[in-house]
C-alpha cells in the first residue's frame, strides 16, 4: 500500500480556509488531519463540532479526526455524526480504553489510538487487534511547528513488528515534525500515514510539497 498523506488543517489559513480545503482536494493528498484540542488534555484550544462540520461540506477525502481532549467518549458519536471517518483517541486519556475503541466502531468510524512520546508501544499489545490505526506522537501534543524526536523512529519499529506478528493491516501515522527530508526514514521505520502542517502550509507551493511527500523515494536517506 502506497503511504498516506493526512495535511492537517490546523497549520491552514483559517481566513481562507474553504481555498486551504480545495487544495487538499486537489492535491495528491489521501486525508484531512483535524486536530481537536481541549485545552485540559493539551495546552492549547482548537476547534470542535463547527468547524469540523464546515470542513466536511466542502472536503472530498476521508476526515481523520485526532482527539486531544478528556472524556472523548463522551463524544464520539457526534464527531460521527459531523463527518469523521477514523477517529484517533489518546491512550492517555482513556482508562477504558476497549470501550471506547467499541463505541468508535459502533459508530461507523474506524478505530485508532494514539501514543504520546513518553507512552510505550507495548501497552497497546491486547487491544492491537481490535484497532485500524496506531498514531505515534512524534512531539508532545498542543502545537504545531515542533522538532521532531529521534526516538520516535525506534517506537515505529517497535510497534511495526509487533503489528506484524497481531494485525499486520494495522497503519500507523505520524504525527509531528514530519516532513520531506524525514519520510523516507519514517516508511524505512514501518510508517504509512504521514500528517504534516507547517511542511505543507509554509511551502511556497502547496500542492508540490504534498507530491513530492506522496512520491518520496524511499532509497533515499534522511538529509
Amino acid at each position: 500500500m502506497k503511504h498516506i498523506i493526512a495535511p492537517s488543517i490546523l497549520s491552514a489559513d483559517f481566513a481562507n480556509l474553504q481555498r486551504d480545503i480545495e487544495m487538499i482536494n486537489n492535491s495528491e493528498a489521501d486525508w484531512f488531519h483535524v486536530d481537536v484540542m481541549d485545552g485540559v488534555f493539551v495546552p492549547n484550544i482548537s476547534f470542535g463540532f463547527p468547524v469540523l462540520k464546515a470542513v466536511k461540506k466542502y472536503a472530498k477525502k476521508p476526515l481523520d479526526v485526532h482527539l486531544m481532549i478528556v472524556n472523548p467518549e463522551k463524544y464520539i458519536q457526534e464527531f460521527a455524526n459531523g463527518g469523521a471517518a477514523i477517529i484517533t483517541v489518546h491512550y492517555e486519556a482513556c482508562p477504558h480504553l476497549h470501550r471506547v475503541i467499541q463505541m468508535i466502531k459502533a459508530a461507523g468510524c474506524k478505530a485508532s489510538v494514539a501514543l504520546n512520546p513518553h507512552t510505550p508501544v507495548g501497552l497497546l499489545k491486547d487491544i492491537l487487534a481490535d484497532l485500524d490505526m496506531v498514531l505515534i506522537m512524534s512531539v508532545n501534543p498542543g502545537f504545531g511547528g515542533q522538532q521532531f524526536i529521534p526516538q520516535s523512529l525506534n517506537k515505529i519499529t517497535e510497534l511495526r513488528k509487533l503489528a506484524n506478528e497481531i494485525n499486520p493491516n494495522l497503519i500507523i501515522e505520524v504525527d509531528g515534525g514530519v516532513s520531506v527530508s524525514n519520510t523516507a526514514s519514517l516508511i524505512k521505520a514501518g510508517a504509512n500515514a504521514f500528517v504534516a502542517g507547517n511542511a505543507i502550509f509554509a511551502a511556497s507551493n502547496q500542492i508540490q510539497m504534498i507530491a513530492d511527500m506522496k512520491n518520496i523515494d524511499v532509497s533515499l536517506q534522511e538529509i
